[in-house]
């Protein structure tokens, strides 16, 4: 029996949206059972402490000083630095664990505070969130994408299995220690309104999101300008008034959201501006850590961290906006839901490359909407969001993370491999395949290295700068990968074509 082709039909066969659901929880509990950021690692300790921190603070001190230093508000160890609608959710997080485990979040004496109970409580708190807005919203995007571009070949259930089964976010929420299924799940429920042609919910869920993290600006753009072209669109089909309707509907949907989740903050400037700044802290720097973006490249050669933050920010600010001009104007030439997955993409990734105080972990806000748009390119999109998990490799191994790291990439290549095999029918070329082959060598390679060869005294950042190097020129994770998704009029076309 040829046992190569039992993967293949067990996934067509065997696999359905229930089973996925099961699976992807399982993962995220066994990578839960795994340390987190910062464990027993004081003074600051990491994510997770930052998390339990303000619960501590949101709980014990007036909403009014939240964002303000004090004797019980030490900017300076782990400050709120996330917009209200984080702050309102560390509050009811606080309020549960309040009343289960006190101690944990009792004000100047908890700093630190860690034990088997307390992880397992944090733990409950992102699965379920997770549970609640991330996973419902990748089911529901993905019956309502294959409802406008059906495709006979990737089932529902397949797109669906790459999108939970993703290690980055698994390893990062359920292993690092953090809650961005919150805001992705926002987001990615925003574009699923967005799809159904529901205006309202569209501008309320994206503002939500956006005001969990300021890092939903990422893509913040797409969404601008497919608005407004679909409202030049209107104007053209119909008349002025209905455009006008249209816009004022968006305007009053994102500033009532907005004003109400604002409230407790808009009564004084002084407070109003307090946020903002904790929320834009230009004092950080270009990055943080080694991150898979051209700063840290160019950073290599030349040292960026002296520049002034401000001049910085201001080229940062520039590139960014040079480089997503393209993808924006299409789309508010042509506004369609597909070119909006693209734009999502070539944004996103523009933000990530080139703008200001990129975490590591801003790459899952890449990897998200390349996920969406998986289904019409299973081999170039499951390539990029495997080297975006690798891109993280160095903070999952200070975490302790590299089990579950291992085991998951392993598991999702076997996944999409599968996917891959069962549904090609037009065959990638082997040049292609030659690529990404060598390249996930290249990702054992320096994981290896990483893990077994210490570093030169003089280059103690080695393995990390060279994993950040590695996946800004790779063929997945850089330019040509946003050559190839920057608008569906390539389609067919040689390279040379395309630069054209």
């Amino acid at each position: 029996m040829i046992y190569k082709n039992l993967i293949p039909i067990y996934l067509k066969k065997v696999f359905d949206e229930k089973l996925i659901l099961m699976i992807a929880v399982l993962f995220r509990w066994f990578v839960g059972l795994h340390d987190y950021s910062g464990k027993s690692k004081p003074p600051m300790y990491g994510d997770y402490e930052a998390q339990r921190h303000w619960m501590e603070v949101t709980v014990s001190i007036p909403t009014t000083q939240w964002y303000f230093n004090s004797t019980d508000n030490d900017l300076l160890y782990w400050g709120l630095d996330y917009p209200p609608l984080t702050a309102y959710h560390s509050y009811l997080n606080g309020l549960v664990i309040k009343r289960i485990l006190p101690e944990s979040i009792q004000l100047n004496t908890s700093r630190g505070f860690e034990s088997k109970f307390h992880k397992l409580l944090m733990r409950y708190s992102v699965l379920i969130v997770d549970l609640l807005i991330f996973i419902p919203a990748v089911y529901w995007f993905f019956r309502q994408f294959f409802k406008i571009k059906n495709n006979n070949l990737m089932s529902q259930t397949m797109a669906i299995a790459m999108t939970l089964l993703y290690p980055g976010l698994i390893l990062i929420d359920h292993g690092h220690f953090q809650y961005n299924c919150v805001s992705l799940g926002l987001f990615v429920a925003s574009v699923v309104s967005m799809f159904a042609n529901k205006t309202i919910f569209t501008c309320i869920l994206f503002s939500m999101a956006l005001n969990y993290k300021q890092m939903e600006l990422y893509h913040a753009l797409p969404f601008f300008f497919y608005y407004i072209g679909f409202i030049y669109e209107t104007y053209k089909k119909h008349s002025f008034v209905t455009a006008l309707k249209t816009l004022s509907i968006l305007i009053l949907s994102v500033m009532i959201t907005f004003l109400i989740l604002w409230i407790p903050f808009i009564s004084d400037p002084k407070q109003m501006f307090q946020v903002i700044h904790r929320i834009f802290p230009l004092e950080r720097g270009v990055f943080e850590d080694k991150v898979s973006n051209i700063w840290c490249l160019i950073n290599i050669l030349y040292k960026l961290r002296n520049m002034n933050n401000h001049t910085m920010a201001t080229i940062c600010l520039m590139t960014t906006f040079i480089s997503v001009i393209p993808t924006c104007l299409d789309l508010l030439k042509n506004p369609s839901k597909i070119k909006f997955l693209l734009s999502l993409i070539n944004c996103s990734l523009s933000f990530f490359l080139f703008s200001f105080q990129v975490h590591e972990k801003s790459v899952l806000l890449v990897a998200v909407p390349v996920l969406m748009y998986s289904p019409l390119n299973v081999f170039m999109c499951s390539w990029f969001v495997t080297l975006t998990t690798f891109s993280m490799l160095p903070l999952l191994i200070r975490d302790n993370l590299l089990v579950p790291f291992i085991s998951l990439s392993l598991i999702y290549f076997i996944v999409h491999y599968n996917i891959e095999k069962l549904i090609s029918q037009q065959k990638e070329t082997s040049k292609l395949h030659l690529l990404r082959n060598l390249s996930l060598l290249g990702c054992v390679i320096l994981t290896f290295c990483a893990i077994a060869l210490k570093p030169p005294p003089k280059y103690p950042d080695l393995w990390p700068l060279i994993i950040s190097s590695v996946n800004d020129d790779s063929d997945g994770c850089g330019a040509k990968f946003s050559v190839v998704v920057v608008s569906d009029k390539f389609n067919g076309k040689t390279l040379l074509q395309r630069h054209r």
